[in-house]
């Protein structure tokens, strides 16, 4: 027969896993999910938990295609809405080249508040709808508790939620 491969050959060698970054509270995986006004998800993208939200948030809009009936998919939303984690002067304005209008309140200790609009701001009060998408994955146990070593299964595990959640939602 032949010699048996070693292990080590056949992960890399971080621990933890692949996407696993430390918290204030241990070890996780952050989960950026886009949701339509219904609670769909549509974008998806899973990252280690240690890099801030706004350096993650243009690449889960990347993420989102959506099937129109007739013509291309389309891949950027009218508008964001998004807590202050995302609150950022240079985000909202690569965003705003784009198309994108970003609603994020700013933060308390925010000196300059250039883009800050109430008109915008009432449509925050929407936020509840990403919050309810992720108690909903919450619900799945296997994405809570990360057993698997692999990125690519946790993140099959992850769209087979997302899946589930459609067909509940669509069903």
């Amino acid at each position: 027969m032949g010699r048996g491969v070693p292990g080590r050959q056949l992960r890399s060698g971080e621990k933890r896993g692949s996407a696993v970054g430390k918290t204030k509270r241990g070890k996780g995986t952050k989960w950026m999910v886009l949701v339509d006004g219904g609670g769909l998800p549509l974008g998806v993208r899973l990252e280690s938990a240690s890099p801030e939200e706004v350096t993650l948030a243009e690449a889960t809009l990347a993420e989102v295609k959506v099937p129109r009936p007739k013509g291309r998919l389309r891949t950027k939303p009218k508008r964001v809405i998004a807590d202050r984690a995302y609150d950022s002067d240079p985000l909202r304005e690569r965003l705003k080249k784009r198309g994108i209008d970003l609603i994020v309140p700013y933060r308390k200790n925010s000196k300059k508040r250039k883009h800050e609009d109430g008109r915008k701001l009432r449509l925050y009060k929407r936020r509840w709808i990403i919050e309810r998408t992720n108690a909903w994955l919450g619900q799945f146990r296997r994405l809570l508790v990360r057993h698997e070593h692999l990125l690519s299964t946790y993140r099959a595990f992850f769209y087979l939620a997302c899946l589930w959640i459609t067909l509940r939602k669509c069903l």
